[in-house]
């Protein structure tokens, strides 16, 4: 059984590496797909109807279409009012822009929306904590099953069901499945300004003024707005005009005008133009009063009343008239740039213009790229996002009346740009003007638009009216009509009279728009200006007074009717005004002057353009409109013409209209296809040449190859109406003269060709699948279906327009995805009239072909339609494969575009046919299924070539594969699916076949199948509903039912194989099948295409997640099946697996507090996190040793992964799973478990990033404050959370399930880390939601877990799999967790323990003793939840060891230990905590009914008690963290209340090391690991007798004398072989190599080389012992260094400094009258430590109580105050006996190994410190201390004290042997130091020096002492003094050879000081005591 079930893994695992069975794409075969719709049937026939009904087998899944009604700007769709027949093309274009969108949407229903959701206060109840008291039930079970039970009860309440709503979506950038939908068409409009006219104020206010104000681009020169007419003239002023104004319409009353900018540039100026009605006199002559004249001076009055007065009168007369005046200029822009808020953030300007405008710059297909590069950037987005701001002009320009043309006012323009005022001294009007402007976010109300249609949204009341200002682009703006706008503006330029001798000066013309000669046939469609009627008849040019050939500055604004005829024309009229009435004329002031005109139309073509016309005298002939005034025939009589017809009146025409193509191209094709439909007249006459019906089909071929020709704009303009004819001429076979004529080829190839101009054009964009996106909306929203042709004989073909609408198509872009997950796009809103109904439990299609019983033949569809109708998706495919060359090659290379164009053909063709009696096979006809196979074929065939051959296209390429991929997406909607598999199948295999690159092959293939997994019937596609293995086979036979003996070998390799991607699978479930085997590969290639292949599957499993038709669970059973083959590919995987989670943690955080310090946590490496697991099966060797394999994951690509494995275990059956948990080998359980461990730390809590530092300064005041924090936010309850619970509006309330999701629109997931731009809030959402992800990851793992378990009764492994299954719980739990896993694991561990607890006590010590540790520190946690389960659990495991004796000795131990461990290390565990969780174990043993008669009561309360002990010393530790001295004594102690067990021993003195070495006491650290060494080698010595091992701490002396203190000597130390002890890693041959190693290397930076010596000594023979010649060579390499460090460093090394400190008085508790001496760092000075010590004990005592004694004589305890505190520091010197010297001859040796201290007190008789040489004194002290320095503290007791007495004499010697010693060893220096030796001389030899040698000589040796006891002193120290002085002279000739050239005369000094002392001296080095030199004993020969 066994073997085989190996042999089958290996293989498995084989394929998936070996790099034959990937790398060569041959081998890869899809294989042939089953046939769906015939599956389907057998399905039906097999009865299992049910079971698809539930599962919600196949939707109606055909696209509907609908109406979707075309939003209008305005109120209502601006049409032509007039009726008549209108011309084909106006009509066309009518229809075009008025009808609703045609959209064809799925069908699909109830995919809800669930970016609605939002977090709410209720959301946080959802989980509130249980109280403790549940645990009181600890022991409340039956049997283990029923334990099991109730656990995985507790377990699946309130579990999150959606595992992906908490996981942060992946990067976008893979999200090839969702096809943009294109923005509806709309009108264009640019960036939108507001200006509204405050007030217009000159300083005399006589008359009515007229604003006029338009836009100027300086920069292109040109005009850029139409004229807004604005005035604020007084009622008063208003009734001067009466008679010419009889009426004035509501909407000539604006004051406010939206102008539009498409290019914003800085040189756009508003230019307000001031007019006044005419009067008599010049423009200067008008403008002096208001230039001289002040209304405020009261002299002018009367000068103004006559001046107001004369208005009047003017206005009376010629009021119809304007003149000239004034005009004022501003550069809008600059306004706008400075306005632009420099304090809005990010977040304001996104709502405000920034965002809109910077979209629509995407919307706008706009621009030469030349020319927009020219645009200045910033202009591009501050448009839209300023301030309302107030402007004003004081300088109003006089009006020159010879400088009125635009051509003047751009230079004035530029002049002001250049130096702010005109070049020219124009003079200026005092006055000021006052305008605001302002940003259009919304549109204000009762706006009017150019044709002046009210706008949405309507005003409430009559208020006064904005008006919309049409723009005129600077440039060509790329967006197709799609409104009615029919404008004409004429602009007179110029009339040139000056050789006419007439007396014609002030000329005004009158314009009218005549559609006949008759005077009544003036059309009322000029707009009117301010303050007047809203359409004008006629229209009167203002006046230059006194100018013969005036220039005009007026814009002129019609609206042209829409059907124009040969009549229509501009009529001229030209008139003199008289200002002044003359006596003797009563009427008019007109005088005429002239006619002349402008016929609309030129061979039916609107004329537009510059135009001269001449000029007509008297009258206009008859007839004269249908002729150019030019080309007028002769007349009879014959007409006048001024000036021998000569062009005198310059004029310009403009038409905006959206209905003129102005194109000749585009006009020839619309005249040419209207002639097709008949009604027109042969000859036709197209321009000025005449086509006969039987050339009609030549031009119009001629016309539709031309159409690409046409320029841009207009193509682009009118591209609908051009697209929609040449469609409609693809389907029409023609009858033209009788003869057929067919255009489908050639308007074919035009299309192609329209396309690829359109693509290529740089003006125009592209959406990011690389489409043109006026094309894209073409398809979209406006392509229909071409009326079907109808066979008539006509002339024409005459169509029923009546019918064919605007279509759209909105297709079921993965709406799981799409409405979920993406940016929630708006998706039309169904037509609820829309007939059709059908039934999503069913496929109606089904019921039919049941209730029929008839299986319809293909061919059987021939009788639905006839034969001879061509259908429009046939046709275009034939169209496709038949074509050739270029046009081939572009069809293919845009294929999306006739892609999406054959789909929404059939689409509608779909819908038009009886769909419910035609089955999908028989929709399509077989030669169209021939043709899609072809064109499919023919794509991959493209893709390969480019990806084969040109490698730069790769691009290209990946385009036209995605195109390909929606294509066939979008038929599996329409055909039969059956034969869309095999499309795939053949793409798959085409790809394979050619040799392209392996991971391009893998990343097309990909996408393609990315896309068509994100079909909205994926799953029913996949036939998930189907058994997991070959139906009919149940999916899960419960276990109880079957034991592993009886589980056949056949059942076996079934269940197996479910999880594995067998040929069966892949033929079923096809499109999963193909896509785990692309990921398969992919995980072999390089990190791009992982990752596109671990996207792929994690956004589908993500679909199916968030799918709420797969919401009950046993769909998702089912769904989970269909991946259980990825769970196969995964573990395969686990050695690719990265989980190093970027920026995370490092370092062994192993006993760390899971509630540490979350914010700075190091990031883990992958070995250490393995060691931290311990990890189990030891299978990453590989990578860890390695570095990482070729084809290691990516963290990030790894998380991807991972999540998808979880969320296919936690939705997978869970009996299944446990069947395969039994069947699995072992090798690849243990894989499975490490998958786990990998999991577990891939899915740990981070830690809420916090981005604003000051809030976690303020959360950091208190420890404890944070961790209540982080902890709540571990259980997912949030800083609110917190909020509430302190308000004390819940109780405990626990928000583990809100409904908090990753949402696009609400919280922009960032992978980066931009913190800086999120609120707080989104912050703590993020973490919420982060820590309801972790907390659900790990549960799904402990899920498996206990599946595992459950399992393994019935395996046979069961010892390694209950180790390797608390491995992995044990990792679980020294990761951060939230409280709600925590409780659930330790539910988990306390069952394994009731079922398995031999097992683990026995074969799982070190594991028992991690499990101890654990717990214990989860005792010691703030939050009481997990208090109270680490109690329950510790207990149990009492418990449950109790029942083997030596079991629970062991646990003793262990939990000893990892008491000892935790309060070691970790710095901020609270012990009132554990504390009260050692009462609670307490509380549960005496409770315990069942145990009461037994010895567990009192065992635990002993353990207690000692454990409580270790706490007590630890509280006192943490009094004096402060004071290390004191904290190492403490520590210390404990260590050596540990000399009974081993175990903790070590560990403290392991923790002394740890804590030394953070303090930089190297040696200290290096000392406690010699003596963990000692007392391991003493243990090691009782278990075995090596003789290479050291013996016991003996051998450890040379190192240290105080390491014998480790021998185990007493009676009570246990044997190491018993229970438990010495069980921990260290005791172990490794573990002492380890222990010495460390040491040394703390030896080595400690500087104590030869101490590294020492301990090698002990290492080296076990080394050599094992034959390690590696470790051996790297010994000796670091002893080479040691002791090259020796020889080079000498005597600079520095060792440490020692003082004495002495601590008196009552408040010291048992450190009064104790000293100590303090080992401190070297060159440390007395201040220093002073200070130290000061500022500890101050903050203890206060400042008052502490006193510092500051001398060193001895203390009398009477002199000091009882409630103060003293010290006393000195300091000493190593003290050694002269015999000790001649073993201590290196610095070091002197240093080392140091019991002996001494300092000197000077002190006279006389009781003070100090006095003459002869009465000196001084007092030796010398302490000995209890250990030698260097010892595992840095203080050590003094036990004794010795004292000795020195007389001034003894003091001088002592003097002099120092000095000489000092001059010896100076002058012999290998490198002799010139200024120490000069130091020395001078302080010898020097003349001045006081109390010097020679003042010494003359005190003590000037005569012999009378004392005899003194003779040998005063000996001595004329000895002293004779070496003394022979050293001065060695020095002084040393320092002869070290001086410079310039100490010579200082050298000479020397010398004669040296002479002069030796000559003092020498009497008295002569005198010899005669006493001393007497024979002691007579000579024998006197005793003979």
């Amino acid at each position: 059984n066994f073997s085989g079930n190996l042999g089958a893994y290996h293989t498995r695992t084989n394929s998936n590496t070996s790099p034959t069975t990937y790398l060569t794409p041959q081998s890869y075969e899809a294989v042939e797909p089953l046939d769906l719709e015939e599956f389907l049937m057998l399905q039906l026939r097999s009865e299992d109807l049910a079971l698809m009904q539930e599962l919600g087998d196949f939707p109606d899944d055909d696209l509907k279409v609908e109406q979707v009604e075309k939003e209008c700007r305005t109120v209502r769709h601006f049409v032509p009012e007039e009726g008549g027949e209108l011309d084909p093309h106006v009509r066309d274009c009518l229809r075009s822009y008025t009808q609703p969108w045609l959209v064809k949407s799925p069908t699909l229903e109830g995919l809800t929306d669930d970016s609605g959701r939002t977090l709410t206060s209720s959301d946080f109840n959802l989980r509130c904590l249980a109280p403790d008291q549940r645990l009181e039930e600890l022991m409340a079970f039956s049997s283990p099953d029923e334990l099991d039970r109730l656990n995985q009860q507790e377990r699946n309440r309130n579990r999150h069901p959606e595992l992906f709503a908490l996981y942060p979506p992946p990067d976008e950038e893979d999200s090839v499945e969702i096809r943009p939908i294109p923005d509806c068409p709309k009108e264009h409009v640019g960036e939108r300004i507001l200006i509204r006219c405050q007030s217009i104020k000159f300083e005399i206010d006589i008359e009515p003024i007229f604003a006029t104000m338009a836009l100027y681009d300086l920069k292109e020169k040109k005009k850029i707005s139409e004229n807004f007419y604005c005035d604020l003239n007084s009622e008063q002023f208003k009734h001067f005009l009466k008679p010419h104004n009889p009426h004035v319409d509501l909407s000539t009353l604006a004051k406010s005008a939206i102008f539009s900018i498409t290019y914003p540039s800085p040189d756009i100026f508003l230019v307000i133009k001031i007019e006044k009605v005419l009067q008599q006199g010049e423009i200067g002559d008008c403008a002096d009063p208001y230039m001289t004249l002040r209304e405020c001076e009261s002299k002018n009055k009367d000068k103004i009343e006559k001046l107001r007065n004369q208005a009047e009168a003017f206005c009376q007369r010629l009021g119809r008239y304007r003149m000239p005046f004034a005009w004022a200029t501003v550069n809008i822009m600059e306004v706008i740039t400075s306005a632009v808020d420099r304090d809005v953030t990010d977040s304001d300007s996104v709502k405000g213009g920034k965002s809109s405008s910077m979209d629509r710059k995407l919307q706008l297909p706009r621009r030469n790229s030349e020319r927009y590069t020219n645009i200045e950037e910033p202009f591009c987005c501050h448009v839209g996002g300023f301030r309302t701001t107030a402007i004003t002009i004081n300088t109003i320009f006089k009006q020159e009346g010879d400088r009125l043309s635009d051509e003047d006012l751009l230079k004035f323009l530029s002049d002001i740009k250049k130096t702010s005022t005109p070049q020219r001294r124009i003079k200026t009007i005092p006055g000021v003007i006052k305008l605001d402007v302002s940003p259009v976010n919304d549109m204000p109300q009762a706006c009017l638009s150019p044709e002046l249609i009210p706008l949405k949204p309507l005003a409430e009341k009559n208020i006064r009216p904005l008006k919309e200002v049409l723009e005129f682009p600077s440039n060509e703006v790329y967006v197709p009509h799609n409104i009615y706008r029919n404008l004409l503006y004429v602009y007179p330029l110029r009339l040139n009279l000056v050789s006419r001798l007439t007396s014609s000066k002030n000329i005004t013309i009158k314009i009218q728009f005549m559609s006949g000669e008759d005077p009544s046939c003036a059309l009322p469609v000029f707009f009117g200006k301010s303050s007047g009627p809203e359409f004008l008849q006629e229209v009167y040019t203002p006046v230059t007074y006194h100018n013969k050939s005036p220039d005009f500055y007026e814009e002129v604004k019609l609206s042209l009717p829409a059907r124009l005829t040969e009549r229509h024309h501009l009529l001229f009229t030209f008139y003199h005004i008289s200002c002044q009435q003359k006596q003797n004329q009563s009427g008019s002031c007109e005088t005429l002057i002239g006619y002349s005109w402008l016929p609309m139309l030129n061979s039916d073509r609107l004329q537009t353009g510059p135009f001269c016309l001449p000029i007509i005298l008297e009258r206009l002939p008859i007839n004269y409109s249908l002729h150019p005034p030019e080309k007028l025939p002769p007349q009879v009589p014959p007409v006048k013409w001024m000036e021998g017809h000569k062009g005198l009146f310059s004029l310009e025409v403009q038409a905006v209209s959206s209905v003129h193509t102005q194109d000749n191209h585009l006009e020839r094709f619309f005249t040419l296809c209207h002639a097709l439909e008949g009604g027109v007249v042969f000859p036709l006459r197209v321009k000025e040449e005449k086509i006969p019906e039987n050339k009609l089909e030549h031009e119009l071929k001629l016309s539709i190859i031309s159409l690409s020709s046409s320029s841009l704009e207009p193509l682009v303009l009118f591209l609908h109406r051009v697209l929609d004819k040449l469609f409609t001429l693809i389907m029409q076979p023609m009858v033209i003269a009788g003869q057929t004529a067919t255009f489908a080829q050639i308007a074919f190839e035009s299309v192609v060709s329209i396309v690829n101009s359109l693509h290529n054009s740089p003006e125009l964009i592209k959406d990011q699948q690389g489409r043109n996106s006026l094309l894209a909306t073409y398809l979209y929203w406006v392509f229909c279906l071409p009326d079907p042709p109808q066979n008539t004989q006509s002339s024409g073909v005459v169509t029923s327009a009546a019918e064919s609408r605007y279509s759209t198509m909105g297709r079921a872009t993965a709406a799981t995805v799409g409405s979920m997950l993406l940016q929630s796009r708006i998706r039309s809103s169904s037509n609820p009239d829309i007939p059709g109904p059908h039934n999503s439990a069913e496929d109606a299609e089904v019921n039919n072909i049941l209730s029929s019983k008839v299986r319809m033949t293909s061919n059987a569809i021939g009788s639905t339609r006839p034969s001879s109708r061509k259908q429009f998706h046939e046709e275009l495919a034939l169209q496709m494969v038949v074509s050739t060359g270029v046009c081939k090659e572009n069809a293919y290379k845009y294929a999306w575009f006739f892609f999406e164009l054959l789909v929404k053909s059939m689409a509608q063709h779909v819908c038009q046919m009886e769909k419910h009696s035609v089955p999908r096979r028989s929709r399509f006809s077989d030669r169209f299924k021939d043709d899609i196979t072809t064109i499919v074929s023919v794509v991959t065939a493209e893709i390969c070539t480019i990806l084969v051959k040109q490698h730069k296209e790769v691009e290209q390429a990946e385009k036209v594969n995605i195109s390909l991929a929606f294509f066939l997406y979008d038929l599996m909607s329409l055909m039969d699916r059956g034969f869309v598999f095999q499309l795939v199948k053949n793409y798959c295999n085409q790809m394979s076949a050619k040799s392209v690159s392996m991971p391009n092959l893998i990343s097309m293939r990909l996408e393609f199948l990315r896309i068509l997994c994100s079909h909205e019937h994926y799953l029913n596609l996949s036939i998930f509903f189907c058994s997991p293995a070959s139906a009919p086979v149940s999916p899960s036979p419960s276990i109880s039912s079957q034991s592993s003996g009886s589980c056949s070998f056949q059942e076996q390799q079934r269940i197996l194989a479910l999880f594995d991607l067998s040929h069966e699978f892949k033929q079923q479930h096809y499109l999963t099948g193909l896509l785990l085997t692309e990921l398969s590969a992919a995980l072999d290639m390089e990190g791009k295409v992982q990752r596109k292949a671990i996207n792929a599957i994690n956004s589908l499993l993500c679909c199916h997640d968030l799918d709420h038709r797969c919401e009950k669970p046993e769909i998702r059973a089912k769904v989970a099946a269909l991946y259980l083959p990825l769970v196969g590919i995964i573990i395969d995987a686990t050695n690719y697996l990265d989980f190093t989670v970027s920026d995370t943690r490092s370092g062994k955080n192993k006993t760390g507090d899971p509630v540490d310090d979350l914010e700075n946590i190091p990031p883990i490496n992958q070995s250490i996190a393995m060691a931290i697991a311990g990890n189990p099966f030891n299978t990453l060797g590989r990578n860890v040793l390695q570095g990482k394999s070729i084809a290691t994951l990516a963290a990030d690509s790894s998380r991807h992964l991972l999540v998808c494995f979880l969320w296919v275990m936690k939705n997978a059956d869970r009996s299944l799973v446990q069947r395969w948990a039994v069947e699995m080998p072992p090798s690849q359980l243990n894989k499975l478990l490490e998958l786990l461990t990998i999991c577990v730390s891939c899915f740990e809590y981070r830690g809420k990033q916090s981005s604003d530092k000051v809030s976690t300064q303020a959360l950091q005041k208190s420890q404890q404050a944070k961790l209540q924090l982080e902890e709540a936010l571990l259980r997912g309850t949030g800083a609110r959370g917190e909020m509430m619970k302190r308000v004390g509006g819940m109780d405990r309330a626990v928000g583990q399930r809100e409904n908090l999701r990753w949402r696009k629109d609400l919280t922009q997931w960032r992978q980066t880390n931009d913190k800086h731009d999120k609120t707080k809030a989104e912050l703590d959402q993020e973490a919420i939601i982060s820590g309801n992800l972790a907390t659900e990851a790990n549960l799904i793992v402990l899920d498996i877990l206990e599946t595992i378990i459950q399992a393994v009764p019935l395996a046979d492994c069961k010892d390694s799999v209950v180790g390797g299954v608390l491995k992995v719980l044990l990792h679980s739990i020294t990761c951060n967790q939230s409280t709600t896993y925590l409780s659930h694991t330790f539910s988990t561990l306390r069952a394994l323990v009731v079922k398995f607890g031999d097992l683990l006590f026995e074969e799982e010590a070190e594991q028992c003793a991690d499990l101890c540790q654990k717990v214990l520190q989860y005792c010691s946690s703030p939050v009481d939840e997990n208090r109270s389960q680490a109690c329950a659990t510790l207990y149990l495991i009492m418990r449950y060891s109790y029942s083997n004796a030596s079991n629970f000795s062991r646990i003793k131990m262990q939990v000893t230990m990892s008491l000892a461990s935790l309060v070691g290390k970790s710095s901020d565990f609270q012990e009132e905590y554990l504390r009260r969780s050692l009462r609670t174990i307490l509380a549960y043993a005496e409770e315990d009914a069942e145990m009461q008669n037994t010895q567990l009561p009192s065992q635990v309360d002993e353990l207690l008690r000692n454990l409580n002990c270790i706490l007590s010393d630890t509280v006192k530790m943490r009094e004096f963290q402060e004071d290390p001295e004191m904290l190492m004594d403490l520590m210390y102690r404990i260590a050596k209340g540990y000399q009974t067990s081993p175990d903790l021993r070590l560990t403290w003195l392991q923790n002394m090391a740890e804590k030394h070495n953070n303090r930089k006491c190297y040696t200290e650290a290096a000392m406690c690991l010699v003596h963990a060494a000692a007392l391991v080698a003493e243990y090691l010595s009782m278990l075995e007798d090596h003789k290479y091992l050291p013996v016991g701490s003996v051998t450890f002396q040379n190192i240290s004398p105080n390491v014998l203190e480790e021998s185990a000597v007493s009676d009570d130390i246990l044997s190491p072989d018993e229970d438990g002890v010495c069980s921990g890693r260290c005791f172990t041959e490794n573990g002492l190599v380890g222990l010495l190693e460390q040491a040394a290397e703390l030896f080595s930076t400690g500087g104590l080389y030869e101490a590294v010596n020492e301990v090698y000594k002990i290492i080296i023979p076990i080394l050599e012992a094992r034959r390690d010649f590696r470790k051996l060579a790297l010994t000796h390499d670091k002893l080479h260094r040691a002791f090259e460090n020796i020889i080079n460093k000498g005597i600079k090394r520095m060792f440490g400094t020692y003082f004495r400190v002495g601590f008196y008085g009552s408040k010291f508790g048992d450190l009064d009258e104790r000293e100590f001496i303090y080992k401190e760092p070297g060159i440390t000075h007395l201040p220093e430590i002073s200070h130290r010590l000061e500022n500890f004990y101050v903050q203890c005592f206060g400042e008052e109580t502490l006193v510092m004694i500051k001398d060193s004589t001895p203390v009398d305890r009477k002199q000091l105050k009882p409630n103060k505190a003293y010290i006393q520091i000195t300091y000493v010197e190593p003290y050694f006996d002269d015999y000790e010297m001649k073993d201590r001859l290196t610095n070091f040796e002197k240093n080392f190994n140091l019991r002996r201290f001494m300092y000197t007190t000077p002190f006279t008789k006389s009781g003070r410190p100090r006095g003459e040489l002869n009465e000196q004194y001084k007092r030796k002290t010398i302490l000995t201390t209890m250990h030698a320095f260097p010892y595992v503290k840095t203080r050590i007791n003094v036990i004794q004290k010795e004292e000795f007495d020195l007389t001034p004499i003894e003091v001088a010697i002592e003097d002099m042997q120092k000095k000489t010693r000092e001059l010896a060893v100076a002058t012999h220096r290998e490198q002799p130091d010139a200024k120490m030796l000069q130091m020395l001389l001078q302080g010898s030899v020097g003349a001045t020096v006081n109390q010097g040698p020679l003042e010494v000589a003359q005190v003590f040796l000037n005569e012999i002492p009378a004392d005899p006891k003194l003779f040998r002193h005063h000996n001595k120290l004329r000895l002293c003094f004779k070496e003394f002085i022979m050293r001065c002279g060695e020095a002084v000739e040393k320092n002869k050879h070290l001086i410079t050239a310039d100490q010579k005369e200082y050298q000479q000094e020397l010398k004669k000081n040296y002479n002069r002392l030796r000559e003092n001296l020498r009497p008295m080095l002569e005198r010899k005591i005669p006493e001393l030199y007497k024979p002691i004993i007579r000579p024998m020969v006197e005793n003979r």
